[in-house]
């Protein structure tokens, strides 16, 4: 990464989507994360950071408050070296901040973030994980790319719940930060709870924040689902059956099947093999084709049940 730019997140302005369109992005950040931070640097972020030290109410002093909760960020992120200007203007976008090689970062909030004091921490959450992965020259190539990455990492690593809790919809109304949809961030939530054993659903102040991690963790659990993990329910496990069937006949040749289906197969000098995402990290993973057997992920240190 250069050593200069500019970091931004976006407020949603207009019609929020849903769904899940950057599924992809989303779990090849995960994979990214792990690669460049280690299963051991991953989880050394096992705990989330605490609504209480970056709660913000109105009879804070502005800046001194919008300092606290920088401070509260950069400390959970581990950037201790890292000193947060906050400043509040008229912007386009929710936030900046300047990447310059520091020791110092400018981050500039949206002005209406004044009166909005519940959503700065979600803000500055955002902007100072662009601060760590233009300290880890970790990015995606291309802007949204890039925003994706820099919401996945936020959520994985402990602080993005906050960006998840901005979310807030009604009939005539609506709040978002961020680049990834509701269900994503309730998506990548749920992966990281799966991964540390939390249960952040207490943590939503946002009803409608609420039932966009329902969506996401719903999203989540069926890639714990997936053939051949011996988890897979029946009509996945019989499809995947006839899949293999068809590997088989093709003795010397790949086979991939449709492209709604995670796993392929490859005929190899040792026979059959089944290559497949871990659900976890999002490596793919390849074990031969011999019945039940455990697999362990080499990145994320996952063991699987398969039945292959």
């Amino acid at each position: 990464m250069a050593d200069s730019g500019r970091g931004r997140s976006r407020a949603g302005g207009g019609p929020v989507v849903h769904g899940f369109p950057h599924l992809g992005t989303v779990r090849s950040a995960i994979t990214a994360l792990y690669r460049r931070l280690s299963y051991d640097g991953v989880h050394g972020y096992a705990t989330s950071l605490a609504a209480a030290d970056v709660a913000f109410f109105d009879h804070d002093d502005l800046h001194l408050g919008a300092q606290r909760v920088a401070r509260a960020v950069v400390q959970h992120l581990r950037l201790p070296d890292a000193r947060m200007i906050v400043a509040f203007r008229t912007t386009e976008h929710a936030a900046t901040v300047e990447l310059t090689a520091g020791p110092e970062y400018f981050i500039e909030l949206n002005d209406r973030f004044r009166t909005h004091r519940r959503d700065v921490g979600a803000a500055l959450s955002h902007e100072i994980t662009h601060v760590l992965l233009h300290r880890l020259g970790l990015e995606f190539p291309g802007t949204r790319d890039n925003e994706i990455l820099t919401d996945t990492v936020t959520v994985y690593l402990g602080a993005g719940w906050l960006l998840l809790d901005a979310f807030r919809e009604d009939a005539v109304s609506s709040q978002k930060l961020g680049y990834l949809t509701p269900e994503e961030f309730g998506y990548v939530l749920a992966k990281r709870a799966f991964a540390f054993g939390e249960d952040p659903s207490p943590w939503f102040t946002s009803p409608q924040a609420y039932t966009a991690y329902t969506k996401g963790r719903a999203q989540a659990l069926r890639d714990n689902r997936q053939p051949p993990l011996a988890s897979a329910g029946w009509a996945s496990r019989h499809r995947y059956a006839r899949d293999r069937r068809a590997a088989q006949e093709l003795r010397d040749a790949s086979a991939h099947p449709a492209p709604d289906v995670p796993y392929a197969f490859e005929n190899g000098p040792r026979g059959l093999r089944v290559s497949f995402p871990c659900p976890t990290c999002h490596q793919r993973l390849r074990v031969p084709v011999r019945g039940r057997m455990r697999a362990r992920c080499g990145l994320c240190r996952t063991v699987l049940d398969c039945d292959t």
